[in-house]
């Protein structure tokens, strides 16, 4: 297969190049990440400045472009401009960090997968758990078999895959879970602060999102040491509220 990985930490980010390691032994790889951290930029395009790829080395031996945009820009300029030919698969990951529940609408990591199965390219987006991760190697060697499963068995246009790894060895992970996205809110938090021009300023922050006693959510699944994989729809269309509000009589109001 012709894999494109990508990212929103930066094309540095071990987690990038721990797949890249993992898959280059038996795909054709592209590399195309932000040059610099995107984290929580959602599905961010850049409209108003150029964008800038420039091809950059790692590790002497292995080359990718570095982008000065979003993880959705560089999945758009690699489908129209960069490559060759469009990939058959799309990795976003791994990032350091669960994208769970509501914050799959936040995540420049799951974005970049969304913008993939918009160009109808079999896509995944692969974090795991906690702000450090320690199993990088035993994540993409999951990865890896998990995206010979996928292309094998396909996914309908516009869908795509979002995986959360716990972060223990491969050997305690308890399962692997098709999960549900929670629609809880994580906690919030404004820290109100004051500059040392007495200008105000803010900090935003969330604590961690509260357990579900329901196994079939994404972050309880993650929470017991289970692999989640939900698989998730690029139309959020309501559909019975659309049959509903047919039946509004809504032409009365022109």
């Amino acid at each position: 297969m012709h894999i494109l990985l990508t990212n929103d930490d930066g094309i540095q980010a071990p987690g990038l190049w721990a797949l890249y390691d993992r898959f280059v032994k038996n795909h054709s790889i592209s590399v195309i990440a932000p040059d610099r951290e995107q984290s929580a930029v959602g599905h961010a395009i850049t409209l108003n400045r150029p964008l800038r790829a420039s091809r950059v080395s790692m590790n002497g031996n292995c080359s990718g472009y570095a982008v000065s945009g979003t993880p959705a820009d560089c999945v758009k300029l690699g489908v129209l401009e960069l490559l060759d030919t469009k990939p058959d698969m799309l990795i976003s990951g791994i990032n350091p960090g669960a994208n769970v529940g509501v914050n799959v609408n936040y995540s420049g990591t799951v974005a970049a997968a969304k913008e993939a199965a918009l160009y109808g390219i079999t896509a995944m987006a692969v974090s795991s758990m906690g702000p450090a991760t320690d199993h990088y190697d035993d994540a993409a060697a999951f990865v890896a078999k998990l995206a010979l499963k996928v292309a094998e068995k396909g996914l309908p246009f516009g869908t795509f895959l979002n995986v959360n790894i716990p972060n223990v060895p491969i050997h305690e992970v308890c399962g692997i879970r098709i999960s549900k996205l929670s629609v809880k809110f994580f906690p919030e938090t404004i820290d109100k602060r004051i500059d040392p021009r007495n200008r105000t300023y803010y900090w935003q922050g969330c604590d961690t999102l509260p357990l579900s006693d329901n196994p079939e959510i994404d972050g309880t699944a993650l929470a017991d040491k289970c692999i989640s994989i939900t698989p998730i729809t690029c139309d959020v269309t309501d559909y019975p509220s659309l049959e509903a509000m047919k039946g509004w009589g809504l032409d009365g109001l022109k």
